[in-house]
């Protein structure tokens, strides 16, 4: 998921320099969301391990 935040920030960026504005700021918003969804389920992961009583890996 991670990967994907930033491979889409990188579009972003590339995009950006290159003058394509539209397609920069739909880049930067897919990276938004998913780089959210990265620490939400991340949160909710590392919260599940502690009740489970599993060290973390």
């Amino acid at each position: 998921m991670l990967s994907w935040a930033l491979l889409f920030f990188v579009l972003a960026v590339i995009a950006g320099v290159l003058g394509f504005a539209g397609i920069a700021g739909a880049a930067a918003e897919i990276a938004k969301i998913l780089f959210v969804v990265f620490l939400v389920l991340l949160v909710v992961s590392a919260i599940i391990s502690a009740l489970r009583g599993k060290p973390p890996v």
